[in-house]
């Protein structure tokens, strides 16, 4: 079974639409959409366990030019 979260993503000013883009090429991210309110891009991600998304969001979400901050909420089954 696979771990699956949102990103939810604040960019630099005028950045949303290709931060999402270049999110949307990143193995692993099934959506990504620019959007209004208080975050600027939401992603949803998913990953063969909790350590390769963690890996996922630092290694590859978190380095794209123009994120100013992350926030990470795993989906859960309850």
């Amino acid at each position: 079974m696979t771990v699956q979260a949102y990103i939810l993503i604040q960019t630099e000013v005028g950045k949303a639409a290709a931060v999402a883009a270049a999110i949307a090429d990143i193995k692993g991210v099934t959506m990504a959409e620019d959007v209004t309110g208080p975050y600027d891009v939401i992603v949803r991600a998913e990953a063969r366990n909790v350590d390769e998304l963690g890996k996922l969001v630092v290694a590859k979400v978190q380095g794209v030019p123009g994120i100013t901050r992350t926030l990470t909420c795993p989906v859960v089954h309850l």
